[in-house]
């Protein structure tokens, strides 16, 4: 990755405001990301915008490749689709300040249904033109989505045989029986990428790059391992006969139990990782640098047993290494990672990290731990790293600042050079702690600095996007105008100048 000193923006698309519940691809992303670009930011980060998964989280989605119908913009729809009275009825104005996950749904997905009934002859040719574009995907999408309506949203493990198990012929099968509904998806795929090409051509066009995130892991209950089983470690009857998670680190005593199949490298190898290639070039083409979390996965990943409680009853295992990163590069030269290697870090992480020179990631919430040599203290960070406030699993800046013992909390204001009198937690953007917090990782020697939108804004606990190992009320957090008015533009322009970002 050449380097450049740069500065970037983290808010999920879902946090933008918006009409309907949730944020999406409408005008607001494009008001947000000029105000941005005017503040000097050239980054902007989203988490996956790929399907959800259990708990709303987009690190679990129902498929790798298809893209969030709740972030389509109904009003972007072709003209004529829907009257002003019809987008009216949906719109969800309670708790603008929360995604609204089930209003959401409900109301675009009626909406969308009601627009693909009108659909026109025009429309239909572009439709099939993208589907014929993203016929390795997306015919299983829909296929998929049909039968789980047929089937009453159960695990594709319970269909019955001629559904269950998938050959080349069963995506066909679906459209010859379920034509209107097989339509349907590829129409939803279709509004959703359509709109989101706009927003990356506006994106670029204000001089942002697009930065994307990649989860490692898919759902069991995925289009993904139900159209190609042989890729992941499962038995027979097509479960796991081990799954993911982590063991126990600064997130979580009992480690994490993510449930998440596990992939046979072995089997992918055989292919050189046919299947993480066609992964990584459909993401390559949705943004300009991508993040794939869990990258520690690569080297060694946590297996633990389907009987096991917690995931401290797991085992290392070793990962495709370098060999998956030198297929990668030789099939998309100009491919551009982050790797998230938080949490435990041993030396055939480093080694793979240094082997392929992928930046890593610091985040100087994580620095205080009493040793100087920490990796997250800003004066031991690496040019070709990520630095961090925090990141959408942390607390915000301000929060975590509040949470510290009195001793702690003494020596994070020490070190970023704020005084400890009345007042540092005060201001909202103006927040002299967050201020301090903020100045420090940007004059770090990182080539990239990430500042998440509410630390921006000088917001606590209440605004945090997750709690890892937290199943409710995650993934909530969204902005508004009135935030945006919070942040102080001459001093974000300040920095980014003073630091060469």
């Amino acid at each position: 990755m050449k380097r450049e000193r740069k500065a970037g923006i983290l808010l999920n698309v879902s946090s933008f405001p918006g009409k309907y519940g949730i944020g999406g691809f409408s005008c607001n992303v494009e008001n947000f990301l000029s105000e941005f670009a005017g503040m000097g930011f050239k980054i902007w980060q989203t988490l996956p915008i790929t399907s959800l998964g259990w708990g709303n989280s987009p690190y679990c989605g129902i498929s790798a490749y298809a893209g969030n119908y709740l972030y389509i913009d109904p009003e972007r729809l072709d003209e004529g689709l829907l009257t002003k009275e019809e987008l009216a009825s949906a719109e969800c104005n309670d708790a603008f300040y929360l995604t609204d996950y089930a209003a959401a749904a409900a109301n675009k997905t009626r909406l969308l249904r009601l627009a693909y009934s009108r659909r026109t002859g025009m429309m239909m040719e572009k439709i099939d033109a993208f589907a014929a574009e993203n016929a390795d995907w997306l015919y299983d999408y829909a296929a998929f989505m049909v039968l789980k309506e047929v089937n009453d949203q159960t695990a594709w493990m319970t269909w019955e045989s001629k559904w269950r198990v998938h050959t080349d012929k069963t995506a066909q099968t679906v459209r010859k029986c379920y034509p209107e509904e097989f339509g349907y998806y590829l129409f939803e795929q279709y509004c959703f990428f359509t709109q989101w090409a706009r927003i990356r051509e506006f994106a670029s066009g204000v001089g942002m790059e697009i930065f994307g995130d990649v989860p490692i892991y898919l759902a069991c209950d995925s289009v993904d391992v139900w159209a190609d089983p042989k890729a992941f470690l499962l038995d027979t009857g097509y479960k796991p006969t081990e799954v993911a998670g982590v063991p126990p680190d600064y997130f979580s005593e009992d480690g994490q139990l993510w449930g998440n199949p596990l992939y046979d490298y072995k089997a992918m190898a055989k292919d050189d990782y046919a299947w993480w290639v066609r992964r990584i070039k459909h993401l390559h083409k949705l943004y300009d640098i991508i993040r794939i979390d869990h990258f520690r996965g690569f080297a060694n990943y946590w297996a633990v047993p389907v009987s096991a409680k917690t995931a401290k009853e797991g085992k290392w295992k070793k990962g495709p290494g370098k060999k998956l990163f030198d297929v990668l590069y030789k099939e998309i030269p100009d491919l551009k990672i982050i790797a998230e290697d938080l949490g435990i870090i041993d030396d055939d992480v480093i080694e793979l990290l240094e082997s392929t020179g992928i930046p890593g990631m610091r985040v100087i919430q994580f620095g205080f731990d009493g040793d100087k040599k920490n990796t997250h203290l800003p004066y031991n960070y690496p040019h070709n790293c990520v630095a961090y406030t925090a990141t959408h699993d942390n607390d915000t800046t301000l929060g975590w600042l509040l949470s510290l013992n009195d001793s702690t909390r003494a020596d994070v204001l020490k070190y970023v050079n704020c005084s400890a009198d009345y007042g540092w937690a005060s201001g909202a953007g103006k927040c002299p702690a967050t201020r301090a917090v903020i100045r420090s990782v940007m004059s770090s020697c990182a080539d990239i600095a990430i500042v998440p939108m509410q630390d921006l804004c000088g917001y606590g606990s209440d605004t945090r996007m997750n709690t890892p190992g937290v199943a409710d009320g995650c993934w909530r957090y969204r902005t508004n105008y009135n935030a945006l008015n919070d942040v102080d533009h001459a001093f974000v322009r300040e920095l980014i100048t003073t630091y060469g970002r």
